[in-house]
């Protein structure tokens, strides 16, 4: 297969795939002309690199899952082991959405919207001091 069918079947843009080359996670065979020629193994891991790219793993997480994936010896805990510290990250940025969100929740509350120029969100982005962004400080308490 060349790239564009690749790129069809796995869904990855063709960047996409010539960058997982360069990386080596994926290493096509190459015909007399230089042309890529892909086989259904390159196919089957692409769309499992597509898959794990798509769960927001990294690309050295996803390099140590395709390697445990072609390892036929090898321990879930592992596997396991890099999905759980993908889940906490996802839950650490998670509550760091949260709190972003609390905090603009309450300057948007704060702010009048009216013909006046001042506007406590504009007054909290220029702040330099980062604890005036804490909703407590901005509640005045």
């Amino acid at each position: 297969m060349n790239i564009g069918d690749v790129s069809r079947l796995s869904g990855l843009p063709a960047k996409t795939i010539r960058y997982y080359e360069d990386i080596g996670l994926v290493q096509p065979l190459r015909s007399g002309n230089g042309y890529r020629a892909f086989r259904q193994s390159d196919l089957h891991k692409l769309a499992f690199l597509g898959r794990a790219r798509s769960m927001g793993f990294s690309i050295e997480d996803c390099r140590s899952l395709l390697q445990l994936y072609e390892d036929g010896n090898r321990a879930s805990a592992d596997v396991k082991g890099i999905a759980s510290e993908h889940l906490d990250r996802i839950d650490r940025k998670l509550a760091e959405l949260a709190e972003m969100r609390r905090t603009l929740a309450h300057l948007i509350e704060a702010c009048a919207g009216d013909h006046r120029p001042d506007c406590p969100i504009l007054a909290d982005l220029a702040a330099e001091d980062t604890d005036l962004c804490e909703p407590s400080r901005l509640a005045g308490n």
